[in-house]
């Protein structure tokens, strides 16, 4: 068992973490974790989104969430951004290195990173 110090320590190192999963922000990035997210790559993939909004210090702009299943499992792995008062963005066929350059250039810069979307694949 640990001591209630030991406890308290392992809290406030994952807090940070937490809060960017279940925060009240106006940017909302969601990864599809369905059975079909998970064998394609979705995990590293959630996690640098995690990661990178914590190093860019965006928490209190952007929630990264899971979902289940989006519904489009052949572009697997799937992310969804869904901004106030703008369309929902979606990336598809992501991995990690995707993810944070998602989170450099349209999270924290603003600009969509079209060649990732679904619409750049729609059209092969």
């Amino acid at each position: 068992m640990k001591s209630l110090a030991e406890l308290a320590a392992i809290r406030e190192k994952m807090q940070s973490k937490v809060v960017i999963r279940e925060g009240n922000a106006t940017t909302r990035v969601v990864v599809g974790m369905a059975t079909c997210g998970i064998a394609a790559g979705a995990r590293p993939v959630l996690n640098a989104f995690v990661d990178s909004v914590n190093k860019e210090a965006l928490t209190d702009k952007v929630t990264v969430t899971q979902t289940g299943c989006i519904g489009i499992c052949q572009y697997e792995p799937v992310v969804e951004v869904f901004e106030e008062g703008k369309e929902k963005v979606t990336y598809v066929k992501l991995d990690a290195a995707k993810a944070v350059e998602i989170v450099e250039k349209h999270l924290k810069g603003g600009n969509v990173v079209t060649e990732y979307t679904i619409g750049a694949y729609e059209k092969d």
